[in-house]
């Protein structure tokens, strides 16, 4: 498995398709911070996002825009357009009292966000830039990100059997869709992102991710990618922010807490599975990580 899907797959990558905002300016939303990532998609017209600390985007249709981190911000057809929460929007709707239906053009939009387990923090999450867009025109997945934006509105255009698990897989799907776009866009030069985009290190975490149970040394891991250790380390550090070994620990620890929530195998099989030779090692390790032993971790993991 590539190194991203495994991450994905780890952090608990959950998307949903929220709805669709059809409007006629002067409009715009204000939207608060929060613990999940939000994302809209043009269907229609023309339209601006802007993060509360300055940094703005504007969306051409076709194009997306995600904020990772979740920060405030508002989106609007002009930075002068009177504002309302996404909460007031769907309050005057249910009431029959639709707003923003004024003179000027009109906007469509798909709206949704996207979701992590809090408890696993990952480099990846850590280092996705404020805001990412990307222009449906300025890629070569132009048509899966048309054909992914499509069939979201035909889902959201009428309930059929399925429409909730449909919307949440293409919303997983565009996210995936977005990070290789900005890849291919913007060639980042450091953080994890950077990291994806390099072909050695990108390896380097692929088999660490494929095998943590694997006695990895610095020196074995910089042979599996062709580069000399002090080469291999300098940049794995540089990008990813850890070093190679420090990140292998943490990504063991996340995966053993996942098999600790998921499998009932004893807590030296899960050990094993994830490269330690020792319960008490393991013990020792995943304590100082995470501030709990894994048999409690798992005893608290069965009363959520």
């Amino acid at each position: 498995m590539d190194a991203l899907s495994s991450i994905l797959e780890v952090t608990k990558l959950r998307g949903v398709v929220c709805d669709k905002l059809l409007v006629s300016g002067p409009w715009g939303l204000e939207v608060a911070q929060n613990d999940t990532a939000q994302f809209w998609r043009l269907i229609k017209g023309r339209c601006i996002v802007s993060l509360f600390n300055g940094l703005s985007v504007t969306l051409e249709e076709g194009d997306i825009v995600n904020v990772p981190h979740g920060a405030a911000h508002w989106i609007g057809d002009d930075a002068s357009s009177p504002r309302v929460t996404p909460a007031e929007l769907v309050k005057a709707h249910l009431a029959g009292s639709p707003i923003f239906r004024g003179p000027g053009d009109e906007t469509l939009l798909v709206g949704g966000h996207f979701s992590f387990d809090q408890q696993q923090p990952h480099p990846f999450l850590r280092d996705l830039p404020p805001i990412i867009r990307i222009s449906q025109f300025g890629t070569q997945y132009q048509q899966l990100l048309q054909h992914t934006g499509g069939l979201m509105l035909s889902e959201l255009n009428g309930e059929s059997p399925g429409s909730n698990m449909m919307r949440r897989g293409l919303a997983e799907i565009l996210f995936v869709t977005v990070i290789r776009a900005y890849l291919e866009q913007t060639s980042p030069e450091k953080g994890f992102l950077a990291a994806l985009h390099d072909p050695q290190i990108s390896s380097a975490l692929k088999f660490m991710h494929e095998s943590p149970a694997e006695e990895w040394t610095l020196a074995s891991l910089a042979k599996s990618v062709a580069m000399s250790r002090s080469v291999f380390a300098g940049r794995f550090k540089k990008l990813v922010g850890e070093t190679p070994l420090t990140y292998l620990t943490n990504w063991r620890i996340s995966r053993a807490r996942e098999i600790l929530k998921t499998e009932t195998i004893t807590i030296d099989e899960v050990a094993a599975k994830v490269g330690y030779q020792s319960e008490p090692a393991f013990n020792r390790v995943f304590k100082a990580k995470t501030g709990k032993t894994p048999a409690l971790y798992r005893r608290l993991a069965e009363q959520v």
